[in-house]
């Protein structure tokens, strides 16, 4: 992020019931500058966005307690939290997976196994705030 003046990566939410994926997107995340924290599932996550004012949310589709999908849609039903950037990243790869995330809210969806470049590009275009 050297060259990148006059921008700061911001806050990133990362929400997967999975602790092996949830370190490895954190990681990849931290190591590109973002602020990181952490939700096991969708219950919380939206028990902890209004503390941690993410910038932008990843959620997986499959979670116990709230799917990614529920998730996505009472992220978007809340005026304090509509205008969050939404990345769903799932093992759920059909079309019909990807236009209820859509229908939902969600501004990108990724699949897993992911490219942890391609999520950090991704993450990037949509989170960046200036200075």
């Amino acid at each position: 992020m050297s060259g990148w003046t006059g921008v700061k990566a911001g806050r990133v939410l990362v929400v997967d019931d999975d602790e092996v994926i949830r370190r490895l997107i954190a990681v990849n995340l931290r190591l590109e500058g973002f602020e990181v924290t952490t939700a096991v599932d969708g219950e919380d996550a939206l028990g902890m966005v209004h503390e941690v004012r993410p910038d932008l949310v990843t959620l997986d589709v499959v979670m116990p307690r709230l799917d990614g999908i529920r998730t996505a849609a009472r992220l978007r039903a809340d005026p304090r939290t509509a205008g969050l950037k939404i990345v769903m990243i799932s093992a759920c790869a059909q079309s019909s997976d990807v236009a209820r995330a859509r229908e939902a809210g969600v501004d990108a969806y990724l699949t897993k196994p992911f490219d942890p470049d391609q999520l950090t590009a991704v993450v990037r275009g949509l989170a960046i705030v200036p200075h």
